[in-house]
């Protein structure tokens, strides 16, 4: 360990119980979600899933191959049945459109999901945010009974100001017309 000049970080035993209790929330969430999903959803998830995956490109590798070796006749049992290969053009169009719109659904429902996560993660950095704040403003009114100017720092006054989020909000809005 000398020859490093860092150390790996101690591992705790556990996780302590608000992290697990945290852990076991999202996941019960989690379940509930899913549980509460239309028969529509939990299809389109599957179908979606399944498109994800090699399965789905071994049985297209079987289907579109077997569909060429028949079609240009170089299996002679069977006689060619789409010799032009449109009905093949028409059946992946088909298919085409029809797995955009499973994966639109799919996305649609990612997106709510990833918004509900966003406005958590707000929600938590406003709280955070304000606890800090009044954090601050704590130790300030500490070190001035202490007698320490603290509050003469610029950084300091600034850190105790409240953050207004619709204000932050409008700000980054009128930035972005610019």
């Amino acid at each position: 360990m000398a020859d490093t000049p860092t150390i790996p970080p101690p591992q705790p035993d556990t996780l302590s119980s608000s992290l697990s209790r945290n852990i076991q929330a999202i996941a019960d969430r989690r379940k509930k979600e899913a549980a509460e999903a239309t028969r529509e959803e939990r299809f389109a998830g599957w179908v979606t899933s399944f498109a994800g995956s090699m399965w789905f490109v071994y049985v297209h590798l079987v289907l579109y191959g077997a569909w060429f070796l028949i079609n240009l006749g170089w299996l002679p049992i069977i006689s060619p049945f789409d010799p032009s290969f449109v009905v093949l053009a028409m059946e992946a169009s088909v298919e085409a459109i029809f797995l955009s719109t499973f994966i639109l659904i799919s996305q649609n429902r990612m997106a709510a999901d990833s918004d509900k996560r966003a406005d958590l993660d707000l929600q938590i950095s406003l709280l955070a945010e304000h606890e800090l704040t009044k954090l601050t403003q704590m130790v300030a009114d500490i070190a001035e009974k202490l007698d320490v100017q603290a509050r003469q720092s610029p950084e300091i006054r600034e850190a105790m100001k409240d953050i207004a989020p619709e204000r932050v909000l409008d700000e980054i809005e009128a930035k972005q017309e610019k």
